[in-house]
């Protein structure tokens, strides 16, 4: 069976649009300082969503990050981050992502789409672990968990500030956790 077969019955995931749980999810990023350490950061507004319909073609995830809303642990640091001069959170308020394939089988898959950052948009893919599913005790529905794992260069979108201070790669982690359509 090629991956083109694959029906969501494999995922197992109810068709539907699934809601983000805010609650349990979350985005990161890792970058090098000076080549010879890591900043590890996060994200702390976003959404996602995510669609599955009848086929692993039909699955579908969009994203919102607000970039003003970067934590990295120092307010300093997060505060010379939006400026002007670096990711210009006035001109550039968010990070978008858009799949455009899913595939792969059981709990190794690679979903490929687009980010936008300001007006910049290029290809971008990720490897997705699916996590499982579970039941909340206090009635929220059934959860899907997944993890996601990429990277991206800074100097495809333009945001080439610090060079030799930070490295260019970014990779970025995303734990997710998604709520099972209502009456699925």
């Amino acid at each position: 069976m090629t991956n083109d077969l694959i029906t969501t019955a494999a995922l197992p995931l109810a068709p539907g649009h699934w809601a983000m749980d805010p609650f349990h999810s979350s985005v990161h990023f890792t970058i090098r300082h000076l080549g010879i350490s890591k900043v590890r950061g996060r994200f702390t507004t976003f959404g996602a969503e995510l669609y599955v319909g009848e086929t692993a073609e039909d699955v579908r995830v969009s994203a919102t990050i607000e970039l003003a809303s970067v934590d990295t642990g120092s307010p300093e640091r997060d505060a010379h981050l939006r400026a002007a001069d670096r990711l210009d959170v006035a001109k550039r308020p968010t990070m978008t992502y858009r799949s455009t394939r899913v595939r792969g089988a059981g709990g190794e898959w690679t979903m490929d789409g687009e980010l936008t950052i300001g007006d910049v948009t290029r290809p971008v893919s990720f490897v997705v672990e699916f996590g499982g599913l579970g039941d909340v005790p206090v009635g929220t529905g059934r959860h899907a968990g997944f993890e996601a794992r990429g990277e991206i260069r800074r100097s495809d979108f333009g945001l080439e500030f610090a060079p030799g201070v930070l490295g260019d790669v970014v990779r970025i982690q995303l734990d997710m956790q998604f709520v099972e359509p209502a009456g699925d």
